[in-house]
């Protein structure tokens, strides 16, 4: 269980990186990951890319956009979610999201990165996010809107 957990972490973090910043190359992309403390050889780094779909482009690494014949790519939140997203907890203006470890980070960057309005910010452990809204409403916007990514 902890090489499935390892590897969704490394795949989030390379979908974190390449949606951040042009990445040009493989090697590029191993240094960045080795700055946020992610070891990865060359080979596993260009597994990952492959079941990302990650495709070169002029900008640099890209997720695979489907030609039609598919449904678009979801957001980065909406995958993050679906990715990492085990319990959704509501408790006042807070939301108490629950993952597998190593889990956290990915979807609390995800959500840093939506910059939804009704977020004031978020606060990640290891399985746990808690993501803090400004107000009992807010917070339940912010619930329907991510419930509604689930769909």
């Amino acid at each position: 269980m902890a090489l499935v957990t390892q590897k969704r972490f490394r795949q989030g973090q390379i979908l974190k990186l390449v949606s951040s910043a042009p990445i040009s190359s493989q090697d590029e992309l191993r240094r960045q990951l080795a700055h946020v403390k992610v070891r990865v050889t060359q080979a596993t780094l260009s597994r990952d890319m492959a079941e990302l779909k990650l495709v070169k482009t002029a900008a640099g690494y890209k997720p695979l956009s489907n030609g039609g014949n598919e449904s678009a790519p979801l957001p980065p939140l909406a995958r993050a979610l679906r990715q990492f997203l085990l319990d959704l907890r509501p408790a006042d203006n807070l939301l108490v999201l629950k993952t597998p470890p190593s889990g956290a980070q990915p979807l609390a960057a995800a959500l840093d990165a939506a910059q939804m309005k009704e977020v004031a910010g978020t606060i990640a452990g290891d399985d746990t996010v808690l993501v803090i809204t400004t107000s009992r409403q807010a917070r339940l916007a912010a619930q329907k809107r991510m419930e509604d990514m689930l769909r």
